[in-house]
């Protein structure tokens, strides 16, 4: 394999690894997403319960200031997530403009080499010819 296919193969394996990265960032932050909503349907279950009891308003107070504190964690987790995935993308797509110039000097690689073979072959034949033209004099 020659170099240039090996640095198009180098540069394919890292894109789907920064893709792989990617998703499992996401898939993180779906799940952190996921968490805080059901922090709030706690939250207004809570709520509802404490409107149907005087016992239950009474620890109603307590469980709202914990839960103030678990959604604004869960929240501060999904904003660190974003700037991950932000990263995270930016790399990809760094990676993805890696992967085309590497593909675009391959390419021109393979080029050249198959002007220089129809070169050699266009000599091999006229050198045929003047020997055929010359044998035939």
């Amino acid at each position: 394999m020659s170099w240039d296919k090996s640095l198009v193969r180098l540069s394919t394996y890292e894109v789907e690894v920064l893709q792989k990265r990617l998703a499992e960032i996401a898939d993180r932050r779906a799940r952190a997403e996921l968490a805080l909503t059901v922090l709030i349907a706690e939250g207004e279950a809570e709520a509802a319960n404490a409107r149907t009891s005087a016992e239950a308003g009474w620890y109603h107070i307590g469980f709202m200031e914990g839960l103030r504190a678990r959604k604004a964690e869960a929240q501060a987790q999904i904003d660190r997530l974003k700037l991950e995935e932000a990263g995270a993308r930016e790399a990809l797509t760094e990676a993805f403009e890696e992967q085309k110039k590497y593909e675009q000097v391959s390419e021109t690689l393979q080029r050249a080499k198959a002007k220089e073979r129809a070169r050699i072959e266009t000599a091999q034949l006229d050198e045929i010819g003047l020997r055929r033209a010359a044998a035939g004099r």
